[in-house]
């Protein structure tokens, strides 16, 4: 991989989210000895113009890192249990990342089996944001990695043999947000198997309060 194409990546990533987003798809991630191919991805903006953004209510310890620079891992743990990755995009501090919801596992396929021992199919090793995570050896040690560099989780372009046509990129709504919810910037490669399912965000409905 030429330093050429890596700073391309970091030029992509330091532009809109939405674009970002699109040019994710099909980029490498390496880490724990296992690297995917991105298939899925989502776009979330800044503080201010997306309520399902982590930034929307401005920065926080948690988000701190979604403020730039671009290029660096944002994780955070949700429901108690998983974590999830994002890229961060945009001008630094202008607060943007796109979450990494899926990908084919390309290398290190045994590795992968053994953090998930009970997925049947390596299709769905990593399909969703925290089944992702798990497969790569994540958790909250990366959070602010730089991505781009030579450190233990690397992110690169998508292989010059295996590019992702426009035509095979679809947008769609994203996926159990509680704000926002038709917005289409969740993007994947069409027809991929790895590619996660689509949930829209259900409310709890509190039980009535006795009488």
């Amino acid at each position: 991989m030429t330093d050429a194409r890596v700073a391309d990546l970091g030029t992509l990533l330091a532009g809109p989210v939405e674009t970002a987003a699109r040019g994710l798809l099909g980029c490498r991630l390496t880490a724990g000895g296992v690297t995917v191919r991105l298939t899925e991805v989502e776009a979330y903006a800044g503080s201010g113009g997306d309520p399902a953004s982590h930034a929307y209510r401005g920065r926080t310890r948690r988000n701190a890192v979604m403020f730039g620079p671009a290029g660096h891992a944002y994780l955070y743990f949700t429901y108690g249990m998983h974590w999830c990755l994002n890229v961060v995009t945009g001008p630094d501090g202008e607060a943007s990342a796109v979450l990494l919801r899926a990908g084919e596992v390309v290398d290190g396929l045994d590795i992968a089996r053994s953090r998930r021992p009970a997925v049947r199919r390596d299709v769905d090793l990593a399909r969703g944001p925290a089944r992702l995570c798990s497969t790569l050896g994540l958790d909250g040690a990366a959070y602010g990695a730089w991505l781009l560099g030579d450190g233990p989780v690397r992110l690169r372009p998508a292989s010059a043999s295996e590019p992702v046509p426009v035509a095979d990129i679809v947008a769609g709504p994203r996926v159990g947000v509680t704000g926002a919810h038709d917005v289409p910037w969740r993007f994947w490669i069409a027809g991929d198997p790895t590619v996660s399912d689509y949930r829209r965000h259900v409310p709890r409905r509190r039980p009535p309060a006795p009488s």
